[in-house]
């Protein structure tokens, strides 16, 4: 009799488990149901509003595309360039410093100060429109920055700082390349502006004593690791000999070498230590070659300038976006005046 009523109880409790588990789906369905339905019928009354006053957004744009037609027949016609740049030994920041500079003149209209600066005439200066400098992001440059960290800190250091906190720390100035854009209404200044933004970094005399300094503790490494590596191939050069003699020995008797086994180890730590070198002697060619200036040059402003085109630079499109917007803003105010005045009412 106890064992069926003990049977009876689980089977209810089951039931009860269910029940609240099916409650429970249940009132996750309804919620997701429930935001779905509104953002349906947040669609529905978009499109009541554009249905209802389909005619006044319509000549908003239409009026706001006409002004801006006229703006934009008006306007001078633009060009760009770019020049693209890897500054060395933290010279980022000052690249950064001196382009602003030179657009913060362009804004105050200073033209006689940059036409001075890059000895250009002062109608040349009263072409340009605007400098600008920002750079080329891309992943690799936080991974491989990252990577170097990794190498030169300790172990205890690295679990303390991991890879996220490094990447929020990361700025547009520890970026590799970075790109300098100019626009003018004149297409042929450009030519003329670029030497002029590298050498107001490369004769920085403090960079430039960093650079001299980082050459010679280069040049310094590399000519370490080939005396190295001149070692290593003599002494692979001494044990192939030796090797070989033995063998020439073991071949005229019947003596077994028991420390054959370990010259063999011998002979492939020599030949993982040669690759070693090599490694590191790569490394160090490349670091003479991207660090023997202060700022390496990718690309030169083009001679001639392109044409500065695209929807996100006509007058009539920004216009016309511009008029249909405002109109939205005042339908809106007005339904919302209405329905303070209903409400005020009640």
């Amino acid at each position: 009799m106890s064992t069926n009523q003990q049977n009876k109880e689980e089977e209810v409790d089951l039931g009860s488990l269910f029940m609240i588990i099916g409650n429970g789906f249940r009132k996750i369905f309804d919620f997701i149901g429930k935001i779905f339905s509104g953002i349906f019928h947040i669609f529905i009354l978009i499109l009541l509003f554009l249905k209802g006053n389909i005619v006044k957004l319509t000549i908003a744009s239409i009026v706001g595309a006409a002004v801006g037609g006229y703006q934009e027949f008006k306007k001078e016609q633009s060009y760009g360039s770019d020049l693209l740049l890897q500054p060395n030994f933290n010279s980022a920041r000052q690249l950064y410093d001196n382009v602003h500079y030179y657009n913060d003149l362009v804004e105050q209209k200073q033209y006689e100060k940059l036409s001075q600066i890059f000895d250009i005439s002062e109608e040349e200066a009263n072409s340009i429109r605007k400098f600008e400098v920002k750079p080329i992001r891309t992943s690799n440059d936080i991974i491989e920055s990252y990577d170097e960290l990794i190498l030169a800190i300790d172990t205890a250091t690295v679990k303390s700082y991991n890879f996220s906190q490094f990447k929020s720390a990361f700025t547009d100035f520890d970026y590799k390349i970075h790109q300098v854009h100019v626009e003018a209404t004149d297409n042929a200044v450009f030519a003329k502006l670029d030497d002029v933004i590298i050498s107001s970094i490369i004769e920085n005399e403090y960079f430039n004593k960093i650079k001299n300094i980082t050459s010679e503790n280069l040049y310094r490494t590399d000519s370490l690791l080939r005396q190295n590596l001149k070692q290593v191939d003599t002494l692979r050069q001494v044990y192939m000999s030796t090797m070989l003699e033995e063998a020439k020995k073991e071949s005229n008797g019947t003596n077994i070498d028991l420390a054959g086994a370990n010259k063999s180890t011998k002979e492939l730590e020599l030949f993982q230590t040669n690759r070693i070198i090599n490694k590191d002697l790569r490394e160090v060619s490349e670091n003479i070659l991207e660090k023997s200036e202060v700022i390496n040059v990718i690309s030169n402003f083009q001679p001639i300038g392109y044409e500065i085109k695209g929807l996100s630079k006509n007058y009539a499109v920004i216009y016309a976006s511009f008029g249909l917007l405002a109109m939205v803003v005042f339908l809106l105010l007005l339904k919302l005046n209405r329905f303070l005045k209903v409400y005020k009412n009640k």
